[in-house]
């Protein structure tokens, strides 16, 4: 049991399936040549296909939140007045890093597990005219929300307002038209639903972004756009910096065998799991959080019974039955579990998870009728 692979039902990092195990384990190529330039392309194509845009790509070598920082460093300067809007944890994370910048924020903050309205963006930009960029999450994994982005872009778009969208844990796993609905900086993760490892983090810039980026006088060195764009450019695309170049071969067979899935499959099978997933929690009388659960396609959050807590649930079901699944963040510590369903999961994988949760919660003595979570999860499943 102890040598056996702990199962990630985390909101990240994601299962890694093989065939991104085999390409990260192949022999390096040399970053200044043919061979990394041709992976480099293929991620790139890659992310455009994923975002539906024929935007510039900066792929960073770096977690998402290096995504997040290398969004404000390109767009805003010292003294701007910006919106951030924040349903959660990475919310304020946003808000964060453009005070660092020396940014003006004026904070539209929401209780925790409700979604972000495009009428209150709106209202904050009427009120505030001055506000030169939007900040939002699009999926905030803290909650398992996914805001539609839509109708916020296009209230931000008709004032002239540029749209920053983290779409770290969503791109791979909701539909995202970053063209069509005016999103001009769209930041993606390796670690999450597109299931490579941790290491690569990808910006998609439209040409609004670009104007942002040559105003901007904040400081950046190692994030600069310009210095990935020039080096992209090549007629061997490079990186401007030594990239994690293994993590980018696995990212590029993840991406090669979501392609050859296709778009719709993709989007279809997320909410399938999604799906099986809430429906197995309501079966054992748990109740989900979140104002607009339906869309947390991404992550489900759990409230924990009466009498338990996040701590002991998740802690069970990891020492006991080796599945990993998230406690609480913030406000919601001890008073809620998060199953990440994102990325390459078997369907089997939810029947096992529920099965553990089901003698997990009995041992805690929560009262449980067995079989009930997994029935209702694997009559979902057998519709897919």
């Amino acid at each position: 049991m102890k040598d056996r692979p702990e199962i990630l039902m985390t909101p990240g990092p994601t299962p890694v399936p093989h065939f991104v195990l085999e390409a990260q384990a192949a022999p390096l190529v040399y970053h200044r040549g043919p061979g990394y330039g041709k992976l480099l392309s293929e991620v790139v194509e890659g992310v455009r296909w994923i975002l539906s845009t024929k935007a510039d790509v900066i792929v960073y070598s770096s977690s998402g939140t290096g995504a997040m920082e290398g969004a404000v460093a390109n767009v805003v300067s010292p003294g701007d007045q910006v919106l951030v809007v924040s349903v959660g944890y990475f919310g304020e994370r946003f808000k964060t890093i453009c005070e660092r910048f020396g940014a003006e924020v004026t904070f539209l903050d929401y209780e925790w597990g409700q979604v972000a309205k495009a009428e209150d963006v709106a209202s904050q930009l009427d009120a505030n005219p001055a506000i030169s960029a939007v900040f939002v999450q699009h999926s905030e994994t803290s909650t398992g929300v996914v805001n539609d982005v839509e109708p916020i872009a296009r209230e931000v778009k008709s004032r002239g307002k540029l749209m920053v969208l983290d779409a770290i844990s969503s791109a791979g796993a909701v539909d995202i038209q970053m063209d069509a609905w005016g999103i001009d900086v769209c930041l993606g993760g390796s670690q999450k639903a597109l299931g490579a490892s941790p290491g690569v983090a990808f910006i998609a810039v439209s040409e609004p972004g670009w104007e942002a980026h040559r105003r901007s006088l904040a400081p950046r060195f190692y994030w600069d756009w310009t210095a990935y764009k020039d080096s992209f450019d090549k007629d061997d695309p490079e990186s401007p910096w030594t990239p994690a170049v293994s993590v980018i071969a696995g990212l590029a067979a993840s991406i090669r065998v979501a392609r050859e899935e296709g778009r719709e499959a993709i989007l279809a099978r997320h909410v399938l799991l999604s799906l099986a997933v809430k429906s197995g929690v309501q079966a054992l009388g748990l109740d989900l959080m979140g104002e607009d659960p339906e869309r947390a396609v991404v992550v489900t959050t759990v409230r924990t019974p009466e009498g338990l807590t996040d701590a002991q649930i998740v802690g069970l079901l990891r020492s006991k039955h080796g599945i990993v699944v998230a406690p609480g963040q913030g406000p919601l510590k001890g008073q809620v579990f998060r199953i990440g369903h994102l990325g390459w999961f078997e369907p089997l994988d939810i029947i096992r998870f529920f099965g553990a949760l089901e003698m997990v919660l009995a041992d805690l003595g929560y009262t449980v009728k067995f079989g009930a979570a997994v029935a209702a999860a694997e009559e979902i499943l057998r519709q897919g």
